[in-house]
């Protein structure tokens, strides 16, 4: 019996080249999260040449895009399309040269975190799936997301009507490329990606000039005591098997070095893996600024501000073990279960509205044989780019080839079971 992956997958070699143009493309135009216009239209366009019937502009700027084949489950598998303020140098000859305002300001953009090999890798998986007709049974939903960087595509889409402009997925589907070997993917069952939490801190105090302390209420001494103290919050307020992160990443205050200014300011960012630790956390901060406002008897409390949340990613037991098997049938040794990290995405926002069980995975994005050099040196986080880095380049191949491949065998295991 011939597997409907094989069957499906047999159009990869017809539609390769077209996929990596398109890449190419989409590296060298990326756009910032709510503003992806031209990527969303290319989407919306390529989808409706197919078949697909599309719905645009959900929550800005996202897509979806809806194949039925008959009677079957709902498959939703998800792409994220938004690119990063960071100035690119990886020297590709399809490198951005883009610019965007912020905030009032230019700033440079480029897709360095690899959400051009997403949308890339889900639209060339739709165009296979579209062709395949008879290999598969049930609905297809690719859904394009704006916004994820911000943490607040996927809830922009759920605001705006999701549920009630798709078919209920019975599964929901998603995969990030990371620096691991191009070829490689893993799966992990439960926590998979952290909890994030970006807060700032205001601290007041009472001005004054800089000869005359004891006139004033010293806001820079305040949030400097502060960030000591919550050093100690991981290492001696959790248990040490408990993994979090907690970093501050940013202290203002003042203009002038003999001035004592009003306010001092200060930006943390907390990561973690369950509710629990999460509030644990979040309220020993909150405790711990107001506790030293209090000691050094400020005029006013501390202000504290949320400016980014993200979900934890806690991937579904029962489908991620059934996307395990699936996964390792397909690819043999290249695929694995993939390390804890300390990324957060906005996805599970969607298939928790949805009330829908999902799995994220991994796949790879290095240059093999770079990987295994920097391994064979030790020299992996010093030599391999990361996501974020304004070298973050992943090789063509085998790395969309092994996205869609991915794509393809996950959503097949569910529509199209006995084959797959």
């Amino acid at each position: 019996m011939t597997k409907a992956s094989d069957t499906v997958l047999a159009g990869l070699d017809g539609i390769r080249a077209d996929v990596e143009d398109y890449y190419r493309d989409l590296h060298a135009h990326p756009e910032l999260g709510f503003a992806e216009t031209r990527t969303s239209a290319g989407v919306a366009d390529r989808l409706r040449s197919w078949g697909y019937e599309v719905t645009d502009g959900i929550g800005g700027t996202g897509v979806v895009g809806v194949l039925a084949r008959g009677d079957g489950p709902t498959v939703l598998l998800r792409a994220d399309m938004d690119a990063l303020p960071v100035k690119e140098a990886t020297g590709l000859p399809y490198a951005s040269t883009a610019t965007a305002d912020r905030s009032g300001n230019a700033v440079p953009v480029m897709h360095a975190c690899g959400h051009d090999v997403h949308v890339s890798c889900l639209l060339g998986f739709a165009r296979l799936m579209a062709q395949a007709d008879g290999a598969w049974q049930g609905t297809l939903v690719v859904l394009f997301q704006p916004s994820e960087e911000n943490g607040d595509g996927a809830g922009a889409m759920v605001a705006d009507g999701l549920a009630d402009r798709i078919p209920h997925p019975d599964v929901a589907l998603a995969q990030h490329v990371l620096p691991y070997p191009a070829g490689y993917v893993g799966v992990r069952s439960g926590a998979f990606l952290s909890a994030a939490d970006s807060l700032r801190i205001t601290f007041h105090g009472r001005g004054a000039h800089g000869s005359m302390p004891q006139a004033a209420v010293d806001p820079v001494v305040i949030a400097a005591m502060c960030v000591v103290r919550l050093q100690t919050v991981v290492a001696r307020e959790l248990a040490p098997t408990t993994p979090a992160v907690l970093t501050v990443g940013s202290i203002r205050a003042g203009a002038s070095p003999n001035v004592i200014p009003e306010t001092a300011t200060l930006e943390l960012n907390v990561r973690s893996y369950d509710d629990g630790t999460r509030d644990h956390i979040l309220e020993a901060v909150r405790r711990i600024a107001r506790a030293e406002s209090d000691a050094s008897a400020a005029p006013r409390e501390p202000e504290f501000e949320t400016l980014t949340k993200f979900p934890p990613t806690l991937n579904d037991p029962d489908t991620a073990e059934r996307l395990d098997r699936a996964f390792r049938a397909q690819f043999g040794e290249s695929a694995g279960t993939v390390d804890l990290q300390t990324a957060s995405e906005d996805f599970s926002d969607i298939p928790r509205a949805l009330d829908t069980p999902f799995c994220y995975w991994a796949i790879g994005g290095t240059d093999p044989d770079r990987y295994a050099e920097a391994e064979r040196n030790g020299t992996v986080d010093r030599d391999i780019p990361v996501n974020h880095s304004p070298t973050f380049a992943p090789v063509l191949q085998p790395t969309l080839d092994t996205g869609i491949t991915a794509l393809t065998v996950a959503a097949l295991t569910w529509l199209a079971p006995e084959t797959a």
